[in-house]
């Protein structure tokens, strides 16, 4: 295991089950490990918050062909590993988790409650952080947004 800090590591942040079924490559690139450690420590602080509640990573980095499969966005901050979804079920409810997120003074570009788990993304490098809070509604297999936590 490669760790990343303290309670991440690179498989955790990498491990796709549909790169997996599908055998698709989900290899990052160096910069994308440099980004996924910026996203581990943001991670730690997220833990932190909560009261060090384990988190769970469900997605973080995506290559192209796993974006793809997943039918995530074509400028996802996955493709970069500056992206993870992830839930913490110690704590309490995905929006429970986005409103505590978001009443923080935690920089992050944009943290999306998605229903089902939490979406928290940087920004790249030398880019101001949006602080920009989203919630996803679902239709139809397509996503829209909407601001603030709903």
């Amino acid at each position: 295991m490669t760790s990343l800090t303290t309670h991440f590591t690179l498989e955790e942040l990498t491990i796709s089950q549909t790169a997996t079924r599908r055998g698709i490559d989900n290899t990052p690139s160096p910069a994308a490990v440099d980004n996924l450690k910026k996203v581990a420590a943001l991670l730690e602080q997220v833990r932190t918050l909560l009261g060090t509640k384990p988190v769970l990573v469900s997605s973080g980095y995506r290559s192209p062909g796993v974006n793809a499969a997943v039918g995530g966005a074509s400028n996802s901050r996955h493709l970069l590993g500056l992206a993870a979804d992830f839930t913490c079920p110690s704590f309490g409810s995905p929006k429970a988790i986005c409103k505590e997120i978001a009443e923080s003074e935690l920089a992050f570009d944009q943290l999306i409650f998605e229903g089902a788990w939490v979406h928290i993304g940087l920004p790249p490098d030398n880019t101001p952080s949006r602080r920009q809070i989203l919630t996803a509604h679902f239709q139809n297999g397509m996503a829209s947004y909407m601001e603030g936590i709903a």
